[in-house]
């Protein structure tokens, strides 16, 4: 498995590689996964071999300059001089070190699974006699989209489009990839329309919730509403949230909670300041999976604003522990909750007054978040399962290891 970054507990794609790792490992699989910086936190039985970058964008000091000696080769200078020309080189650098070092291991391996890196190296891959599956989460040219329209800046729309200059490549791979998995219909679709993918060659397989998070057996925190997302990310609808929470602390005595990290003196912070919020939110992060159950269990209602989102794993999590929701009808979010009012609210994407009233209304109505938590619950353990998922994506395999053989086969006749 194959992933330029695993951030452990946030972004959809450190999630996704340590959950199926240990399930297809538990299947009687034997998986090793190739990563970048920041590094995925595995599980046992699950071996990982460490792809290090120069690190350019870790916290604390993001856009680093790495000293002389830090300088490996060709490929960490491309890496630096890419970021120095404002754009984002991770997934094409990584691509490149990690076919290199399959190339050095290419018989160990039945199978290369990319996790959306995308990258000109993938190619490469297969040309070593290793087939290859990708999985795109959902193609970033909505990420991109939704940052132009939020910026005013022209020199800042300048610089995000030259940010965002790695999509031409990932649109490129896409498009000869032999398989692409991904997390929902609405993924597929958006796939096909902006990377021009085949919809023949996507498979959809739904994303699991791992079985720690469940209901909480303590009371929940009156007036306590939370949300799981990127602060400083337009894409995430972090203002939108703050500016309905504001007109509900007008009101009324209640809190909100925002798992995230957002950035020092960013556009996040500035809002809250404005809006005169700041003794009312609260910032958590780096969290164990025991306290993050722990705190979706003690809202009373939890919010995924985002203008868009490729599947939304949070908001599973969110209904696994019976937490009623307020989405916004973008992307698969819909696909996620079900029926409109069953599992969650459903609000338009960015509409501060419809969100405040659907919040309002959770926050005065016991019984329907009662009804509404045990629906979501209900939901996800009837069709979000690691084990379910990672059985699919192991038949998967079969079928593109067959196909390429079949087509190794034809081409020496």
């Amino acid at each position: 498995m194959l992933s330029y970054r695993s951030k452990p507990h946030c972004g959809g794609q450190g999630i996704y590689l340590r959950h199926l790792s240990r399930e297809l490992t538990n299947l009687g699989h034997t998986v090793e996964v190739f990563s970048g910086q920041p590094y995925p936190e595995l599980d046992p039985g699950v071996t990982l071999t460490k792809v290090p970058s120069l690190d350019l964008y870790r916290e604390p000091d993001p856009f680093r300059v790495p000293k002389l000696r830090e300088f490996r080769d060709r490929i960490d200078v491309e890496e630096f001089a890419t970021m120095c020309a404002a754009g984002f080189p991770e997934p094409k650098t990584y691509s490149l070190r990690v076919a290199r070092l399959l190339a050095e291991r290419k018989g160990e391996f039945d199978i290369a699974h990319d996790n959306q890196v995308l990258g000109y190296g993938m190619l490469d891959i297969e040309k070593l006699g290793l087939p290859l599956i990708t999985t795109v989460h959902h193609p970033i040219t909505f990420d991109r989209r939704i940052d132009l329209s939020q910026t005013r800046n022209p020199w800042r729309k300048v610089t995000l489009r030259r940010w965002y200059g790695f999509l031409r490549m990932q649109g490129k791979v896409a498009r000869r990839a032999r398989k692409i998995l991904t997390p929902s219909e609405t993924s597929k679709r958006d796939i096909a329309k902006d990377f021009g993918v085949d919809p023949a060659r996507m498979q959809v397989i739904l994303l699991g919730v791992e079985d720690g998070f469940k209901p909480p057996t303590a009371p929940r925190v009156p007036g306590r509403i939370m949300a799981m997302a990127s602060a400083d990310a337009p894409m995430k609808g972090i203002a939108t949230l703050l500016e309905a929470f504001a007109k509900l602390r007008t009101e009324r005595d209640v809190e909100l909670i925002l798992v995230t990290k957002p950035q020092a003196g960013g556009k996040t912070e500035k809002l809250i300041e404005r809006l005169s919020i700041g003794d009312s939110v609260r910032f958590v992060h780096g969290m164990s999976d025991v306290e993050l159950v722990d705190l979706m269990g003690s809202a009373e209602v939890a919010c995924v604003p985002s203008l868009y989102e490729g599947f939304s794993l949070p908001t599973a999590e969110l209904m696994a522990c019976a937490t009623p929701l307020v989405v916004s009808r973008a992307g698969a979010i819909p696909e996620v909750v079900g029926p409109e009012g069953l599992c969650a609210e459903v609000v338009t994407p960015g509409d501060v007054g419809e969100l405040k009233a659907a919040i309002e209304g959770l926050l005065d109505d016991p019984e329907r978040r009662a009804a509404m938590g045990a629906a979501g619950r209900r939901r996800v353990e009837e069709l979000f399962s690691w084990r379910a998922v990672a059985a699919t994506v192991a038949t998967a395999y079969e079928e593109v290891i067959a196909d390429f053989e079949k087509e190794k086969h034809v081409a020496h006749r």
